[in-house]
């Protein structure tokens, strides 16, 4: 497994990220605590959590139990050393966790002690806000996004308050980095601003829905930043959720699979079965496996990425990991390239 490093910070993590979010639910215990062992095995020793897991559904009395599955595994390996931790502080954008209460100085604080507690270890390795407070046009919100209800100067009046808690965390060591997660450029710039006024931790990461059938809005102003600022887009949900397999092609929905356990996909659209297709076109066209193709192109993207894959079973986690080593040629990528110009934003 190829190594890189998280923005400027110098920790190093694998190119592959483990997404834990059905740890709990989809997936048992005992199989999370195997993928764990697995992953290390495979050269994966980068992991991303969240206070609000498990998913698939979201409930309110399993809120934070993917990190307690985690910190149970800590302490029977002993192995927390072995992985780089991420996890996310959730605002009132993720339900149930508090609702109606944004992320200010205090409610950071709480949330990252109770990560801490959960996952058993004294220190946070990448630490995340999930949602901005103001809103985000991402996970399909972008069709009806407005900004004008914003107001600039509590906006970045917060961001500096919060920064500070950032900085005296860091200070404890009780976080190492710091990250964003479902943020816009504009908001990006401001947390930059805030670290460099206030001493505070440099934004390391964004976490933000990335793949080749959803590629904006990150390609285009994101992407500069990324480069420019050394910020490492941590791209959630490269296989799309598992579109890109064409498992779910004309309304499919296989037993067992994350979209039967849900009931469908918000993600699906009328023009999305054409997307698939010519995403496959291009993995038929060259011999190679469309999760491999999927994973590799968020590697060969010209910004600095690190895709997060979920895996539900060991088998897809087998799978996924088997294309590590995948290189894709300059053709492959104008190809894909073109198959996005037919069909833009899928979904």
């Amino acid at each position: 497994m190829a190594r890189t490093t998280l923005g400027r910070t110098g920790i190093e993590v694998s190119d592959y990220c483990l997404g834990t979010m059905t740890f709990g639910t989809n997936t048992s215990e005992e199989d999370s605590h195997r993928q764990l062992d697995m992953s290390l095995d495979f050269g994966i020793d980068f992991l991303d959590t969240a206070e609000m897991y498990p998913v698939n559904p979201v409930k309110k009395e399993t809120i934070g139990e993917t990190e307690a599955v985690i910190g149970r595994w800590i302490a029977k390996t002993g192995r927390r050393n072995d992985y780089v931790i991420a996890t996310k502080c959730s605002g009132e954008n993720s339900s149930f966790v508090r609702e109606g209460q944004i992320v200010d100085a205090a409610v950071l604080r709480e949330a990252c002690e109770g990560s801490l507690k959960r996952l058993k270890t004294g220190v946070i390795d990448l630490y995340q806000l999930h949602w901005p407070n103001r809103g985000s046009y991402h996970f399909r919100q972008i069709w009806e996004y407005d900004p004008s209800g914003q107001d600039r100067v509590s906006t970045v009046q917060n961001i500096e308050d919060v920064m500070g808690a950032l900085k005296d965390l860091v200070d404890e060591g009780k976080i190492r980095a710091f990250g964003l997660s479902n943020e816009s450029t504009w908001g990006t710039m401001q947390w930059l601003a805030a670290g460099e006024k206030t001493g505070g931790p440099r934004i390391a990461a964004m976490q933000n829905e990335y793949s080749a059938l959803c590629r904006m809005p990150y390609d285009g102003d994101m992407a500069e930043l990324g480069h420019n600022e050394d910020v490492t887009l941590l791209a959630f949900s490269p296989l799309a959720t598992g579109f890109v397999t064409g498992k779910y092609l004309d309304g499919a929905l296989p037993k067992g699979s994350r979209h039967e356990i849900a009931g469908g996909s918000p993600r699906d659209a009328p023009r999305l079965d054409g997307a698939v297709r010519a995403f496959m076109d291009v993995a038929t066209k060259y011999g190679i496996d469309p999760v491999h193709l999927a994973m590799a192109f968020c590697l060969h993207r010209p910004f600095p990425c690190i895709p997060i894959f979920g895996a539900t079973t060991t088998a897809q986690l087998e799978h996924i990991t088997a294309g590590q080593d995948l290189q894709l040629s300059d053709e492959v990528l104008a190809d894909l390239n073109q198959a996005y110009r037919d069909h833009p934003m899928p979904f």
